[in-house]
């Protein structure tokens, strides 16, 4: 039996979500975003328990996070596509969540049950978003560390929170459920464990959600 500890970290909050506008790759972390992310930093054991590798996605402002774990930790940073945000519609980048087109459908696409292959326009839609977390937790599998940081977004890492408990029984109106009740706030922590068994299936487990402390 064998155990890898991953660490889940949503990056700091940004300028653009302090002003409710909804981003794209784009977007820096605010002075409050770099403080979250430099405490979140100094919580990670220095020396017995220390993580062996930071995974970050690639947009500017989990780049920053990952930067900033990087710095306290005096270790380097490896970036995975797959850690990337859900890609939004492009109808509401850029726009504040508070307009009425906006919430209009961002209801359509996150905030009601809907079948499966919903899309509305040119966004990542929820058999997407399964598919990229199926292949975030092989890949995981396949790293030869057993503690590992990844600095990634909220709604993808409700996504694979989600496939990992549920796995391919879930659908879109219950992840969207879970998703609606369970926030991630920014700069804190999923952690989450993968234990391989020889005589049982191989097994997912969250041990904490949105940890803060």
């Amino acid at each position: 039996m064998a155990t890898k500890i991953i660490y889940f970290v949503r990056h700091g909050e940004t300028e653009l979500n302090a002003k409710g506008i909804r981003q794209g790759p784009e977007g820096s972390l605010s002075a409050k975003g770099r403080e979250q992310a430099l405490a979140t930093a100094k919580r990670f054991p220095k020396h017995k328990g220390r993580p062996e590798v930071i995974i970050s996605s690639p947009y500017q402002r989990t780049k920053e996070t990952a930067n900033i774990i990087s710095e306290e930790l005096k270790m380097p940073v490896e970036y995975c596509d797959l850690l990337v945000e859900r890609r939004n519609p492009s109808e509401i980048i850029g726009h504040e969540g508070g307009e009425r087109e906006v919430r209009k459908i961002v209801d359509q696409i996150d905030k009601s049950y809907h079948t499966d292959d919903l899309r509305y326009s040119d966004e990542e839609n929820f058999e997407d978003l399964k598919e990229r977390a199926r292949k975030l937790l092989f890949y995981i599998t396949e790293r030869p560390e057993e503690r590992i940081i990844m600095v990634t977004h909220g709604i993808f890492l409700k996504m694979v929170v989600s496939y990992m408990l549920h796995g391919e029984k879930l659908t879109a109106s219950e992840y969207n459920k879970l998703s609606y009740f369970n926030p991630i706030d920014n700069a804190s922590m999923a952690i989450c464990s993968y234990t391989t068994h020889f005589f049982k299936k191989d097994e997912w487990k969250l041990i904490v959600w949105n940890d803060l402390s």
